[in-house]
């Protein structure tokens, strides 16, 4: 049985049918999944979530497929750790890490929405996914491709991390990588996309991937024993995360899973690509776009397709957003992998620096509950620590030579 009623511009409100489609052909607004929450309300129960596997297709009613899943069926319920050491460090007494750093199959939260993705492009009838891709969606396109027998376009900026492009080829998909950044890699993606049969999971099955997301948002709720946090830290590169974590949590709050949502919703990017950042501390909701210069390249995005919506939600939950610069951006990796033994890519030294700015402004009380939002794994971008981090002690194999070293 589906839930999914259809999709609905989210500027002009037209109603359209379940289709690959992304954009309001009369405003030009993006398209959004609606669902019959009356009818998710009376099938989706805490009892019943609890005895589903632990992957995110345990809220299946609340995402955007008609069948079966084709895919992610080890994907999601990712830990939520109660980070004692940093919160010590940090001050505060209730602080939580959502680590997607070691989601299924490839390390990161985009897992959760390729899975969807490639679920919907199989309902759909392709045979070809292809997407634009700062890194992480490119393993997770090419990584679920192979695992659904599907074709696979990955285009990419031609200056990504080398572990990241390592990553994806590994998979065996076709990658394309063009001499621009993410925003004129995008831009051709569209060209292409009106002109081959393929599912662009972030273009024209963009409507139906990004809802993939909101799983994080309801699982820091299941796990936080059916309670929203207080604050949560969310990096920004499109703006689609942050917005579904929030619609995730008002979902819960409206089919009575949680009650209500009191929580605060905060926007992390690196100051070398912040246009989100700079138009909440303007107060203005024109995002606008910015030539990214930053180490983070997963949110190097300068030109964020969600920007405005990212802004939306969080002036609406009464959060704010700060940046950091790179250097700022190293020390948190370090410190996230310094006390929780967390290992974090660049997007995850954003958020754990931000979260640090924040509670040192006095945004974030130090007493109530706080989620740091961690996307993807260290592992992915061990170039940005070139020369931040200590070298190894070279000995050779003389215990005289140890104890000398030692003392």
């Amino acid at each position: 049985m589906t839930y999914v009623k259809g999709l609905k511009c989210r500027e002009c409100e037209r109603e359209y049918p379940k289709e690959a489609i992304y954009t309001c052909e009369f405003c030009f607004g993006s398209l959004e999944v609606v669902y019959d929450y009356d009818a998710v309300k009376q099938n989706l129960t805490k009892e019943i979530i609890l005895s589903r596997p632990k992957n995110h297709w345990r809220y299946r009613e609340l995402l955007p497929i008609d069948g079966e899943p084709k895919s992610g069926f080890d994907t999601g319920y990712t830990p939520l750790v109660e980070a004692r050491n940093l919160a010590k460090r940090l001050g505060v007494s209730e602080l939580y890490i959502k680590d997607d750093s070691v989601n299924h199959p490839t390390l990161s939260f985009k897992d959760r929405v390729v899975s969807v993705a490639v679920s919907k492009a199989i309902e759909f009838g392709f045979d070809t996914v292809a997407c634009a891709s700062t890194g992480n969606l490119a393993n997770s396109v090419a990584a679920q491709a192979a695992l659904a027998n599907l074709n696979s376009f990955i285009f990419i900026p031609a200056n990504l991390e080398l572990t990241k492009v390592t990553g994806t080829l590994v998979y065996a998909p076709h990658v394309i990588a063009v001499e621009g950044n993410y925003d004129q890699v995008n831009r051709l993606c569209v060209e292409i996309a009106s002109s081959y049969d393929w599912a662009f999971v972030n273009i024209n099955i963009r409507p139906y991937y990004g809802e993939g997301s909101k799983t994080f948002g309801h699982e820091i709720a299941e796990q936080l024993g059916w309670r929203a946090p207080q604050h949560i830290i969310v990096p920004v590169a499109g703006g689609s995360l942050i917005t579904k974590i929030w619609k995730g949590l008002k979902e819960f709050e409206k089919i009575g899973l949680i009650g209500k949502v009191d929580t605060k919703i905060y926007a992390a990017q690196p100051a070398g690509c912040n246009p989100v950042v700079a138009a909440i501390k303007e107060n203005s909701d024109w995002v606008k776009p910015v030539e990214p210069n930053t180490i983070a390249k997963s949110l190097a995005i300068g030109n964020p397709a969600d920007g405005y919506y990212a802004f939306n939600v969080v002036k609406e939950s009464g959060g704010w957003a700060e940046d950091v610069t790179d250097e700022e951006i190293i020390e948190g990796i370090k410190l996230l992998a310094e006390t929780q033994g967390i290992f974090t890519e660049t997007a995850g030294g954003v958020t754990v620096a931000v979260a640090k700015k924040l509670i040192e402004q006095g945004r974030i009380p130090r007493d109530e509950s706080i989620v740091i939002s961690i996307t993807g794994n260290g592992l992915k971008t061990q170039e940005a620590l070139s020369g931040k981090i200590s070298a190894p002690i070279t000995i050779p194999p003389n215990f005289v030579v140890f104890k000398e070293v030692l003392n």
